[in-house]
């Protein structure tokens, strides 16, 4: 029966490789016998010493991801603020608020940090938990809006109070982006705008005041997709990918 090529080059195992001579110059590969002059030069060291390229792992761009998940729970949110056809009941915002606004949002904070962009963590983290603390408002098993039964005075003081707070901190946020894109700038300017008139609004108990906050945080929605989309966006898979200019 003729050998195959093949048969030549089947694996051996290691218990059947051993050497011979006085400086081992003899290899036998089972019953194969090989100088090792010609091992050598069959390798020549080539293949061997060739550096091979370090394997790295790169994120994603969390940006778009955060972006959007304030965008769509704002417009939801301001669309009953402003009573748009005559929505008044906030209820409807808690899911968006939970999953999207805060988780979501959230996340992509923790994800800008592992990019190590501490301005990113900061934004995504506190807004995403600005949403779920809003959230927790209107959910009966926390019991916070309960707690204003009977004493509106008291229960719009407590919002006032609330949006304060978060206007001090986009403030600041503001301030930090003046550096940046125009519609970066322009998303923050909107955000303190539309909690100024919350504020403003919740304090005099004014109607008009508080639509008008929502009328602003629809275009503070509008910009935050904008800013998602010039993210997102590229000459691979947009006809009208934008690059953003710093100030």
């Amino acid at each position: 029966m003729q050998t195959r090529e093949t048969d030549r080059y089947r694996a051996i195992p290691a218990s059947s490789v051993r050497v011979s001579g006085e400086t081992n110059e003899i290899v036998f590969l089972g019953d194969e016998r090989c100088p090792t002059c010609e091992l050598k030069r069959a390798s020549s060291g080539k293949v061997c010493n060739k550096s091979v390229p370090k394997q790295t792992f790169q994120f994603g761009n969390p940006g778009p991801l955060g972006l959007c998940a304030f965008a769509i729970t704002t417009f939801i949110s301001s669309m009953i603020t402003a009573q748009v056809l005559n929505l008044q009941n906030p209820r409807i915002v808690i899911g968006p608020a939970c999953f999207y606004g805060g988780a979501a949002q959230f996340i992509a904070g923790i994800w800008e940090f592992f990019l190590g962009n501490t301005f990113g963590l900061l934004v995504m983290t506190l807004y995403g938990s600005f949403w779920l603390s809003y959230a927790a408002i209107f959910i009966d098993a926390f019991g916070i809006a309960a707690a204003y039964e009977g004493d509106e005075d008291q229960y719009h003081t407590g919002i006032a109070f609330f949006s304060l707070a978060w206007l001090l901190f986009s403030l600041m946020l503001l301030i930090l982006t003046l550096k940046s894109t125009a519609a970066v700038v322009a998303l923050f300017v909107s955000i303190n705008l539309t909690l100024i008139l919350l504020t403003v609004g919740s304090f005099l108990r004014s109607t008009g005041v508080s639509r008008a906050s929502g009328i602003s945080g629809m275009i503070s929605s509008a910009i935050a997709l904008y800013n998602a989309w010039t993210g997102l966006a590229t000459p691979q898979n947009s006809y009208w990918a934008v690059t953003p200019k710093h100030n």
